[in-house]
């Protein structure tokens, strides 16, 4: 009998392999495509080869600010797409080598569960007394007649070698305004269409009005409170009508499909009791085990968090609870980030969401507009807004919009997760210039001593 199986090879899957190796388990990981997963073949790392792409053009476009004035004469489109697909392929390398270093078993194939200990691979039973679950995500096409004609999924943003003249896109999550970020750079008239009042709904309110006026200074259309009523399409073009307050149609070349729904089915699942959420991801407890006592589950599977890095860590903590550990998860260290101009990061409680639960909140504002690396670079998008409990000075939450956010991002998960007050981090120090900076000032400004910003 094997000590733990994973159903899975992603970024998840992976790295929980990699841990209960490491802890002397005998593992072994089904995956029954390419090994690495969304992340590596068709989200996280070939989006930021393209946005990176986006980046440069963008910087090209700018540089007479600094005496450079340069002039692109074409975007070669299939060189993006090779340089994707080498990365790709040079990371899923690494990962085969490391699995295959800590003595993982990869078994190719489709996982069913027969039983809480028993693992069906492609007809091969396995034997196993823990089981994790991290078989990620899946698109998901809306069942909207006449939309198939028109659609564009990421997967073929991805691969594409030419730039469709218009496109509509539906949502504003993370993946969507990413996207949006990425076709309006290459030349692409964007619309976006959000059921919500905002995009990005789930984050602050002051992050979501800054990325959409970002958005809306490039030239996207957003549409707010909208959602898609019906699509026709003809020889040249695509009429989406459009439902909400105010109706209204939109006429476009390509309709972007981007919803992931969690990769749940045909696993066995509730045959052997295994309850799921609403959005039929797994439901975990906070040591991220199921309701299946043995069986954990991470990342995509679970629903909710479509995060890579959420899933990993995930990995490390259930592939030691699968070992006989009882740590609970830090769901509310999970940053979220967007690799957009400029960029984002966020990690805990929106103002809205601590006030919701009863904090008496303050917060802290510092822009990039008077911070001194931003000044330099013309790079003066953007805020930290700090908020903390007024009374304790508990961090609750970190937002940023700003050049270099995602990497700020870890720099306020690990004053959150070393329960650094606001104070604390107010006093600590940073080199000169730079934008981490900014982190410090605005924790400054939450204690109302702000050394930078004119009284209030």
């Amino acid at each position: 009998m094997r000590d733990v199986t994973v159903i899975g090879g992603g970024s998840g899957g992976y790295a929980a392999a990699i841990r209960a190796a490491q802890l002397g388990a005998d593992v072994v990981l089904a995956e029954c495509a390419e090994t690495g997963g969304t992340c590596v073949n068709r989200g996280c790392i070939p989006s930021k080869v393209w946005l990176r792409a986006a980046d440069l053009l963008n910087r090209l476009k700018t540089g007479e600010e600094f005496g450079i004035n340069a002039t692109v004469k074409e975007i070669d489109f299939t060189t993006i797409v090779e340089r994707k697909s080498g990365v790709s392929a040079e990371i899923r390398m690494g990962m085969e080598a490391l699995l295959q270093n800590n003595g993982v078993e990869v078994v190719t194939g489709r996982a069913v569960l027969k039983s809480p200990q028993e693992v069906d691979i492609d007809g091969r039973i396995i034997e196993t007394q823990k089981v994790i679950i991290a078989t990620g995500s899946s698109l998901s096409v809306p069942e909207i007649p006449g939309l198939e004609k028109a659609a564009m999924t990421t997967d073929e943003v991805l691969e594409m070698t030419a730039v469709p003249e218009s496109i509509l896109v539906c949502g504003a999550g993370y993946i969507e305004v990413e996207m949006a970020f990425l076709l309006n750079t290459f030349g692409c008239k964007v619309f976006m269409a959000t059921a919500s009042a905002r995009i990005l709904p789930k984050e602050d309110s002051d992050t979501s009005q800054r990325i959409a006026q970002a958005l809306r200074e490039k030239g996207v259309d957003i549409i707010p409170r909208a959602s898609i009523e019906s699509v026709k399409t003809n020889k040249t073009e695509t009429t989406c009508e459009l439902s909400g307050p105010k109706e209204r149609s939109v006429n476009v070349k390509k309709i972007l499909v981007s919803n992931r729904i969690p990769n749940t089915s045909g696993l066995g699942l509730k045959k052997i009791g295994i309850r799921l959420n609403e959005d039929n991801g797994i439901r975990v407890n906070d040591r991220l085990e199921s309701s299946v006592e043995g069986i954990y589950a991470i990342g995509d599977a679970t629903g909710g968090w479509m995060l890579s890095h959420a899933a990993s860590s995930m990995a490390v903590f259930a592939a030691e609870n699968a070992m006989g550990a009882k740590k609970r998860y830090p769901f509310n260290l999970i940053p979220r980030c967007l690799w957009t101009q400029p960029e984002m990061g966020a990690v805990g409680l929106s103002e809205e969401d601590a006030e919701k639960q009863g904090y008496d909140v303050e917060t802290g504002v510092f822009p990039y507009a008077i911070n001194g690396l931003a000044m330099v670079r013309n790079e003066v998008d953007g805020a930290v807004k700090i908020v903390s409990d007024a009374r304790y000075g508990e961090i609750l939450g970190v937002h940023i919009v700003g050049s270099n956010a995602t990497e700020l991002a870890g720099e306020a998960v690990l004053a959150m997760q070393l329960e650094a007050t606001a104070q604390e981090l107010a006093r600590s120090i940073r080199v000169h210039p730079t934008f981490s900076e900014a982190v410090v000032d605005a924790a400054r400004d939450a204690n109302n001593w702000a050394l930078y910003l004119p009284r209030s």
